[in-house]
């Protein structure tokens, strides 16, 4: 698995440190809180608004520099269209390494 970044992140915002620390204070609070409601619609199996969220979660993780996890997200948000759940530990270990990383990275550090 790939190392989540803040490279792209850095090249958004072109050298405005403030820019940097909003982006990643934004990604910091809603990450959490969608990840929450990730668990939560899987266990009340609500596969529509699951795959609604697996495609605005994903997109964290092209912010994050996960090319290849974009993938894995794409493929999940796919398969549970038809109710396939193969991929979802893979996920699921994604979102534990992003919230790991977004836990160690402080905004005012940038």
């Amino acid at each position: 698995m790939t190392t989540p970044s803040l490279t792209y992140i850095q090249e958004l915002a072109d050298g405005d440190a403030s820019f940097e620390q909003q982006l990643l204070a934004v990604i910091q609070k809603e990450f959490p809180i969608e990840r929450g409601i990730y668990f939560k619609l899987l266990e009340e199996k609500k596969h529509t608004e699951l795959t609604q969220l697996v495609h605005k979660i994903k997109h964290k993780f092209t912010i994050l520099g996960l090319e290849e996890e974009t993938k894995l997200a794409s493929n999940f948000e796919m398969d549970i269209k038809t109710q396939n759940f193969d991929l979802q530990k893979e996920f699921e270990t994604v979102l534990d390494t992003i919230s790991d990383f977004l836990l160690k990275h402080n905004p005012q550090e940038l």
